[in-house]
């Protein structure tokens, strides 16, 4: 940084990006893809392995480097090595093949050369390994091909069925009832659509029947839905999976909390709330709370939601419950509208008003009704009265 005359900031991010780029690499802690300002110890890349060489990266050459570094340093479990397997398995004894003669290579250089060398192509894989999706790829290409087919008379019956069941609840198939408050400026539609409406219209009710996780998204199917499961005195599992629903989509800095809240509540030994899962779930998801994150609850999440889809979801809907809310279901009226009073909608319609305009006038008032409430200074004003004088 001296002799290029720039400050220390400077000289720390150029050597960041030589880092990055893998010009040069670190000695110590290989994977730490950064310029450290301590006395961490940095070595020259050889030029083999500079990106001016173009050299593009490919799966085998990364498969053979990752064969030969579990040989030498035996440094990956078994899983590891056989995810590569599955990765590479329709070219893996080409790779095979390869590592072995590598590793013959490597044996006959001495030890110093030796050692330079692994830590120089371990630089390089490290700024240059494949991406994620390139495996990801690779193994659903193969399970792809080795997947049963299924007939096209099978999935066009079930998209058939599909389009028949939501038709009439899709906006674009059939229309709003009783009418399109975008189109005719009656907001009858959206105020029986709330989402905690007190009696629900029978669309909205039959659309609950579709399936478990339609019932869910609708907070008002949803309470429908605990009605039930309170009266058969098992609502700990709808409980558990709207915990789980608060953990996943709640703030970063409650999430501890929370987590100790569920793990109280439903999991641990004697739990008020206890939820019956299988012990292999039910240890992994004891075992990541230690550590929670957003998703430390998902196979148990999972697990609840097939266990309601399975039986209490059917239960419902033939139980009294549901029978009574489809009883006293709206079924509102079409308003009929020509053409001709659409078009006078629109042309009266007046443009709305910008959000700022709106929040400023929010603040006048504010202000207005502040000073009106605000204690009058009489001696403050009687010296204005006499200065005018």
């Amino acid at each position: 940084s001296n002799k290029m005359k720039t400050t220390t900031e400077e000289a720390q991010a150029f050597g960041t990006m030589l880092v990055a780029y893998g010009y040069i690499y670190p000695l110590q802690n290989h994977k730490k893809l950064v310029m450290c300002n301590d006395s961490s110890l940095y070595r020259f890349q050889t030029p083999y392995f500079w990106p001016t060489q173009k050299w593009v990266p490919d799966d085998s050459d990364y498969g053979i480097f990752t064969l030969l570094l579990h040989a030498v340093c035996l440094c990956f479990k078994q899983a590891h090595y056989s995810h590569l397997h599955e990765w590479l398995n329709h070219k893996w004894d080409f790779i095979v093949m390869q590592a072995a003669e590598q590793y013959k290579a490597g044996k006959e250089r001495k030890k110093p050369d030796r050692v330079v060398f692994d830590c120089q192509e371990r630089a390089y894989w490290m700024v240059n390994r494949p991406p994620v999706s390139l495996s990801n790829s690779n193994m659903f290409y193969q399970q792809a091909i080795m997947r049963s087919k299924v007939k096209s008379s099978v999935s066009l019956g079930a998209l058939v069925k599909y389009i028949t069941t939501y038709k009439n609840h899709d906006p674009l198939l059939a229309s709003c009832l009783p009418s399109n408050p975008w189109q005719t400026d009656h907001d009858a539609y959206w105020t029986l659509n709330m989402r905690r409406v007190e009696v629900p219209t029978k669309m909205r009710v039959e659309r609950w029947s579709f399936s478990l996780f339609e019932l869910l998204s609708d907070l008002r199917g949803r309470d429908d839905f605990k009605i039930f499961l309170k009266k058969e005195f098992s609502g700990e599992n709808l409980a558990f999976w709207e915990a789980a629903e608060e953990l996943k989509w709640g703030t970063s800095s409650s999430m501890s909390t929370k987590a100790e809240t569920i793990f109280k509540t439903f999991l641990a030994p004697g739990a008020p709330r206890w939820i019956n899962i299988d012990g292999r779930t039910m240890g992994l998801t004891v075992k990541g709370l230690e550590h929670p994150h957003r998703y430390v609850l998902e196979a148990a999440q999972t697990h609840v939601f097939l266990l309601m889809k399975k039986d209490t979801f059917f239960r419902y809907l033939k139980s009294p419950t549901y029978k009574d809310i489809q009883k006293k279901a709206l079924n509102p009226e079409p308003h009929n509208f020509s053409p001709a009073n659409l078009e006078q909608n629109a042309l009266n319609r007046s443009p709305g008003i910008h959000p700022i305009i709106l929040w400023q006038q929010e603040e006048e008032e504010k202000a207005k009704a502040a000073a009106a409430s605000a204690p009058v200074d009489v001696k403050a004003m009687m010296s204005k009265i006499d200065r005018k004088k």
